[in-house]
């Protein structure tokens, strides 16, 4: 018998161990090394074009061969990246490790998703991934927040310290992933004689009619990316201006967690809306987003944190009610290409949104 709660609680503890770490603020990291904001704004760029590449792949892969296998290929990749930027004396070398963070997080995207929706329809318990996936936003924003509050403990104990302690979760997570149970669906059990060339062709064909039939699939997809985006952004871009407006050191990482938990309560409260239409749950979740936009505005900072709060609210809010939406649309053969689609789009809107965002944040 399929024990699914056995599953979900394996895949919680993989999320955990992927998003709880040291090296969380990884931008003040190779800031304490001596890297400037132009060298670390290149990493970044690094990681994004490695994104937009493989992404879509990824999910094929993911697909073909397997979620569980995908979400192990995911941990190596991260700690392939830990041990380069261990070893890293140069700019070349952060890229390269960044480039093998950017794969980890392509592998993960729409494997972890797909198990576990898949996981649920095979124990007939499909309307609980909405709840699923709000718990995965808390994990992610809950440690996010603690890996943040970290940021100067990994400066004390030193860069290569902090990363090797990522290694440490890389090997307790992969023994979690090698106990999880793979979950196939009907038509990829009855196509195993099928070669691999055609099964990844037939994979990537019939995601690309499935978007190209189902219109609502791809709105969907790029509203939620653009809510999420410029979230991230402006929580982004918070972390530098909060100090400019005189909000104490110590209080700093608190502000950030503080901001990390409104995404919290917002991954909470559309629970509680489960009968609300899309488009009220898009408008809410952009008009707080916007609050929190303009809230940077302000000569206080408190009330910055508060706009950010607000902004992480309607984001995960949106993500829940998106996601579960998605998933309930996607056929299980194409399931994680099709989320990695959305992941890609995620990607396209961040590197036009990003150079765009620096412009406004500094000068508006």
């Amino acid at each position: 018998m399929f024990k699914i709660k056995k599953q979900l609680s394996k895949l919680y503890t993989s999320s955990v161990l992927s998003n709880l770490s040291l090296t969380g603020a990884w931008v003040a990291i190779l800031a304490a090394r001596g890297y400037s904001l132009v060298e670390i704004g290149i990493a970044e760029t690094v990681f994004h074009i490695t994104c937009l590449i493989f992404e879509i792949p990824s999910g094929v892969l993911a697909d073909v061969f397997g979620r569980k296998k995908m979400l192990i290929v995911s941990t190596i990749m991260r700690m392939i990246g830990n041990v380069i930027m261990i070893l890293s004396s140069n700019l070349f070398m952060v890229c390269m490790s960044i480039a093998f963070m950017a794969l980890s997080y392509n592998f993960s995207s729409g494997s972890g998703d797909a198990l576990a929706y898949d996981s649920l329809k095979l124990a007939k318990m499909e309307s609980e991934f909405e709840r699923y996936e709000s718990n995965q936003l808390i994990i992610y924003r809950l440690c996010s927040g603690i890996s943040t509050l970290c940021a100067g403990f990994a400066l004390t104990i030193g860069h290569r310290i902090a990363y090797s302690t990522d290694l440490v979760t890389g090997v307790i997570q992969i023994l979690i992933l090698f106990s999880l149970r793979e979950v196939y669906s009907v038509n990829s059990q009855n196509n195993k004689e099928t070669s691999l060339g055609r099964k990844l062709i037939m994979c990537f064909r019939e995601s690309f009619v499935f978007i190209k039939k189902v219109r609502k699939a791809i709105g969907l997809m790029l509203c939620n990316s653009f809510v999420g985006a410029v979230d991230i952004l402006l929580l982004f871009f918070l972390q530098a201006k909060l100090p400019e407006k005189g909000i104490p050191e110590w209080g700093l990482g608190l502000a950030l967690l503080f901001m990390e938990m409104g995404g919290i309560v917002g991954s909470k409260l559309i629970l509680k809306l489960p009968s609300l239409h899309f488009k009220w749950v898009f408008m809410l979740s952009a008009s707080l987003v916007l609050m929190g936009f303009l809230a940077e505005h302000s000569p206080l900072y408190w009330v910055m944190a508060l706009g950010g709060f607000f902004a992480a609210a309607g984001d995960d809010a949106l993500q829940v009610r998106t996601n579960a939406l998605l998933q309930n649309m996607f056929p299980s053969e194409q399931r994680a290409t099709l989320t990695s689609v959305e992941s890609f789009s995620f990607s396209v809107i961040m590197i036009v949104l990003s150079p765009l965002a620096g412009f406004v944040f500094t000068y508006w």
